[in-house]
Formats: C-alpha cells, sequence, structure tokens
C-alpha cells in the first residue's frame, strides 16, 4: 500500500469523527486565494532612519563585549536568517554555517535555544506578534504599544511591533549581553535593569551618544526629537533597525505576486497546480492554509505541530521529567497550559531561502518539513538527526537530543499535536513545494547591497 492510500484511509477515519471542514478540491472559485499587498500594506520610513538602521543592524556596539551584532543571526549573506538549526551567540565566531562556539573564557555558556527566524516582510502592518512564541505582540493597552515581557517598563516611543521586538536580543545574556561579570551591560541583564538608571537600554544609548557620526545620524533620522546627543535612546535605535528591516528585507515581487497582480503567466504550470493544492486542500477537508493563511502564508496564531525538539531547550518541564529541556512554547509567554507547544505560524515568504526551518531548526530541507506537515506524528518518531545543523561541541552535543532520546517526552510532543494527517500524495508534495519556490521574491536572492562597507563605531564587521 502506497502513502497516500494509507493517508486516505488515516484522513478518512478523521472525517468520520470530526466531518470535512473546506470544500473539496474540485471547487475552482478564486475566492481561496488572497488579495495581492502594496505599498499600502507597509510601513514608510524615511531613507535617513533606514539608512542609520542599517549600520545599527552590523554594529557589535550593541552588543556587551562588542563582538556580536544583530545582523550576525540576521545575516544579509545568509538571508536574513544564520543558516543554522539554533544560532550560537555572543562568543562564537565565524557567519553563518561556519560559525562555531567560540573558544576558552570566550566561548558560548549555550546554544541559543530557538531558530533566528527570517525577517522578510516584518515592516508589513499585518504583522502584530513577534518571537516564536509570541511574547511580544501589538497592544495599545501599553504605552509603548506593545505588550512584551517587560510590561511598563518599555519606552513610550517605540514606532510599531518591530522596534519593540529589537530591544530584547541586547538584553539576553547568551544572544548579545554576554555573561555577568564580562561587562556591566551584561551585569545590567542579569540584574533585571533593563531600562532604569545604568540599565543595559541605558549604557547602550550612551555608547551611541558617544560616537560623532553617529550623533548626526540620529538627528536626520529623528529630526527634532534628537536635537543633541543626550536625546538619543536605544528606543530610536530599535525605531530605526525595525525601519531599516522593514524596507530592505520587504520581498513582495515573487511569481505569486505577480500572479495575484493579474499576471496568469508569473507561476509555471507546476507552481498554479500547487498553489490549488496549498489553498483548496487536500480533497479530504484539510489544506495548508488553514494554517498558513493569507497573502503571507500566516495565520499569526498558534499550534502544536509535534516539531522534533532538538537543542538543550528553554526550561520546561512535562510531567514527571527535571532539568528544564523543553520548549512549551506559547504556554511560557502566557501562562495558560491549553497553549502547551503552540508555536508561531511563519510566513512563507522566502520560504525556499531561509532553511533550517522549525521553531528549533529541526528540519533542515523545504521537502523534509512538507513532509513533516503531512503526518506530523510519524514523522516526529522517525526524525532524522542528520537534519540538525549545530556546530559540534561535546558538552553542547550531549544536550541537543536529550529531548529526542526520551520516549516519554516524545509522546508528550505526540500527544499535544493538533496537526491531522493530510492526505497528499508525493506528486502533490512535488507541486506543492513547486509554489513554495515561486513565493521567492527575486531581489531577495542577492541581498550583498544591504550590508554597510564599514560602521561609525569603527569596530569590524567581520564575524
Amino acid at each position: 500500500m502506497n502513502r497516500k492510500s494509507i493517508l486516505a484511509i488515516s484522513v478518512a477515519s478523521i472525517m468520520l469523527v470530526s466531518g470535512p471542514v473546506l470544500a473539496s478540491r474540485d471547487h475552482d472559485s478564486n475566492d481561496y486565494y488572497p488579495a495581492p499587498v502594496g505599498d499600502d500594506d507597509f510601513r514608510n520610513p524615511s531613507p535617513e532612519k533606514v539608512e542609520l538602521g542599517k549600520n545599527l543592524m552590523f554594529d557589535k556596539i550593541l552588543s556587551g563585549n562588542m563582538n556580536i551584532s544583530c545582523g550576525t543571526c540576521h545575516h544579509a549573506l545568509t538571508d536574513t536568517g544564520d543558516g543554522l538549526s539554533l544560532p550560537v551567540g555572543e562568543g562564537g565566531v565565524g557567519l553563518g554555517v561556519t560559525r562555531d562556539t567560540g573558544s576558552g573564557a570566550d566561548a558560548v555558556h549555550e546554544r541559543v535555544p530557538r531558530n533566528a527566524p527570517p525577517v522578510f516582510n516584518l515592516g508589513a502592518h499585518s504583522f502584530t506578534v513577534l518571537f516564536h512564541d509570541g511574547r511580544v505582540e501589538a497592544d495599545p493597552a501599553f504605552p509603548s504599544g506593545c505588550k512584551t515581557p517587560a510590561g511598563g517598563n518599555l519606552p513610550d516611543n517605540l514606532e510599531n511591533v518591530l522596534a519593540c521586538q529589537a530591544m530584547f536580543p541586547v538584553t539576553s545574556a547568551t544572544e548579545m549581553a554576554g555573561q555577568a561579570g564580562e561587562n556591566s551591560i551584561a551585569d545590567a541583564a542579569a540584574a533585571g535593569n533593563l531600562a532604569g538608571p545604568g540599565g543595559v537600554w541605558e549604557q547602550l544609548a550612551g555608547r551611541l551618544q558617544g560616537i560623532p557620526e553617529y550623533v548626526d545620524m540620529f538627528k536626520a533620522a529623528f529630526p527634532g526629537d534628537v536635537v543633541d546627543a543626550s536625546d538619543i535612546t536605544y528606543a530610536h535605535a530599535a525605531n530605526a533597525i525595525s525601519a531599516f528591516e522593514g524596507v530592505n528585507w520587504r520581498a513582495d515581487n515573487s511569481p505569486f505576486d505577480r500572479y495575484l497582480r493579474g499576471d496568469k503567466k508569473a507561476m509555471s504550470k507546476n507552481a498554479r497546480k500547487g498553489m490549488k493544492l496549498f489553498y483548496k486542500g487536500d480533497g479530504y477537508g484539510n489544506s495548508c492554509a488553514q494554517c498558513h493563511s493569507g497573502s503571507f502564508q500566516t495565520d499569526n496564531a498558534f499550534h502544536a505541530i509535534a516539531m522534533p525538539q532538538i537543542g538543550a531547550g528553554r526550561g520546561s518541564n512535562s510531567p514527571g521529567k527535571t532539568g528544564g529541556h523543553e520548549d512549551f512554547g506559547r504556554e511560557q509567554a502566557t501562562g495558560d497550559p491549553a497553549d502547551t507547544l503552540k508555536f508561531r505560524t511563519p510566513t512563507l515568504r522566502n520560504v525556499a531561502l531561509t532553511a533550517p526551518y522549525g521553531h528549533d531548526g529541526a528540519y533542515d530541507t523545504l521537502r523534509a518539513v512538507v513532509e513533516h506537515h503531512i503526518d506530523s506524528v510519524n514523522a516526529l518518531y522517525n526524525y532524522d538527526r542528520s537534519q540538525a545543523v549545530l556546530p559540534s561541541r561535546d558538552d553542547l552535543d550531549a544536550l541537543d537530543f536529550i529531548t529526542m532520546d526520551d520516549p516519554d517526552r516524545v509522546a508528550f510532543i505526540a500527544d499535544h499535536n493538533e496537526l491531522p494527517p493530510l492526505g497528499y500524495s508525493d506528486k502533490d508534495v512535488d507541486r506543492i513545494i513547486d509554489f513554495l519556490n515561486a513565493l521567492t521574491d527575486p531581489s531577495s536572492i542577492d541581498l550583498r547591497s544591504d550590508l554597510p562597507r564599514s560602521v561609525p563605531s569603527g569596530l569590524p564587521l567581520a564575524e
């Protein structure tokens, strides 16, 4: 019996319980497909703000030990990610898949516990929830306009949710701040002092205030608000970084976009077939678009899909377990057990460029992660560990599969799965992948021009 026959039986069994959800695949209405996006869907910051953000994005001056930039894990040469399953943060050496864990006293203490997500299209108004667990989200009830782990301590001059997000990597010991005792910013972060006198954000602003070229750039980017050096805050820096990301890493001219705008020849025949399968479903009441909906292929919601858990985890423990080697995702942001193991649905724009996939980068190929979605629990139990892209170090390697080595923990992940088996054949998968490739904006293939040749701090750009 082939895979489609097995999946059809599985899906038919589910339908006996729950009934069909969507129309069958022979429905030809274009109502399934989203509306095209345009300039009105995106923020439009000034060129001066974008240029300032470009420099700040790749300047190590924003890290505690001045040895890593925001761009190290979200680099133009690695498609706004880093190419690794789990990032190697502060203390590592190198860039992308060649980055190692550092050496001696400067070596990383742990892997960053979640995959560095790509940053494409986050300047669109529709992205209101960020991070894999959604711990930063737009919320007008807060003076800053965002609900975040900082609560009311977040500055109130942040311009959008992407700027709110940019406030936090600099506060993480593993990502950018460094370890307590190494520098004063790391000490402030370890003490939980983000916004107070001598806090992380104040110290970083002080560094920028002391660099004349940056002062001039802040004045140009924030006229009337920044009159002299003392007016510069880290919130201004976060606003500028979000401006750069939103403008330079906008990607809405893919074959799919051109098709939605009326060019019916923009996509290949196979890609159009894949689009139909993606949005209209597998013929048994389920489709990719039930979660990956809309023009950016995301519902901006949270789902548990039995993703294999690799790495040391993020402090969670399933019943009867200890060590904090699991990651409960959205529950860690909300405290609600109903959110256990749920993670934000990622956008699929430029997805062919942004491997590895999953909240922990468990899958290194597009086909592998698509096949996971088709039969997620079976894929979990048969996970191919060679998919993990992790620079080796004995003590870190010992923790990478501690969850997957524990049958109880794996069963816990499987028990929380929400994703039903999908009745797609191997040929259907080929077509869906053709469609996913048609989500690539050609302008995103070569991003070298997004890199500054030097930065005002004078620190080296080489990682």
